[in-house]
């Protein structure tokens, strides 16, 4: 009557048996969460995020970039040159404009000059105005070099003279015959004074003996100044 009714069951183990121990279920959610974000991460990036290059496209790049570089260090070089060059131009032009103001006021002076020259020159003797002041002619290896002094007298000086000047020639052949050449008439025109210069070819075997210049307004045959001089050489 004192025994137990329980039986004692037999054990597999002398620990006896386990009870299984299940997942938390926060780790569940926590690791789902990581693989859901790291998914969607994945599909942002893919879809929405800059294409990721190949190893080919890499190194184009790369040559591309390296070249981009050796453009601009070559435009730079060239641009240190033109600001060199710019620079040089800079202190060219003012140096000029330096000489230009002086040559203008050297000018100024050089008028005032030839003003007291002009009146110094003896009048054509003729009286005439415009009349020809001074007139030189030489023989230069069967040419003529011509250099002529025309004026108008003081009075006249806001009155431009156009007109032409014409060139009569009396000669001589090496063989001894007399002939007289034309020149073709030239231009002229003047307020106070011009210097005629030239050289205008004579004919074989010939020699100037002297120049006779007449002088005409334009479209006018009167002659209004007109002079003979000796021609020079040979």
């Amino acid at each position: 009557m004192f025994r137990s009714r329980n039986r004692h069951v037999f054990r597999p183990t002398a620990y006896g048996s386990r009870r299984r121990r299940r997942i938390p279920r926060w780790l569940v959610l926590l690791v789902s969460g990581i693989i859901i974000g790291a998914g969607g991460l994945l599909f942002l990036q893919k879809s929405y995020g800059p294409t990721r290059l190949t190893m080919e496209q890499s190194e184009q790049l790369q040559s591309e970039l390296n070249s981009a570089n050796i453009d601009k260090q070559r435009l730079e070089t060239d641009l240190g040159r033109k600001e060199r060059e710019l620079a040089d131009t800079q202190s060219t032009l003012q140096e000029t404009q330096d000489t230009l103001a002086k040559t203008e006021q050297r000018l100024s002076t050089i008028d005032e000059d030839l003003q007291v020259l002009a009146n110094a020159i003896p009048a054509d003797p003729r009286g005439t105005s415009p009349g020809i002041r001074a007139a030189t002619f030489t023989n230069n290896d069967g040419k003529l070099d011509y250099a002529i002094l025309v004026m108008q007298d003081k009075d006249k000086m806001d009155q431009t003279f156009e007109g032409t000047a014409e060139l009569a020639v009396a000669g001589r052949y090496s063989n001894g015959s007399v002939a007289n050449v034309e020149i073709d008439p030239f231009d002229l025109e003047l307020d106070q004074f011009t210097q005629l210069s030239g050289t205008v070819d004579l004919p074989d075997h010939y020699t100037a003996r002297e120049v006779t210049i007449k002088i005409r307004a334009t479209g006018s045959d009167k002659v209004v100044a007109t002079r003979t001089l000796i021609a020079r050489g040979q």
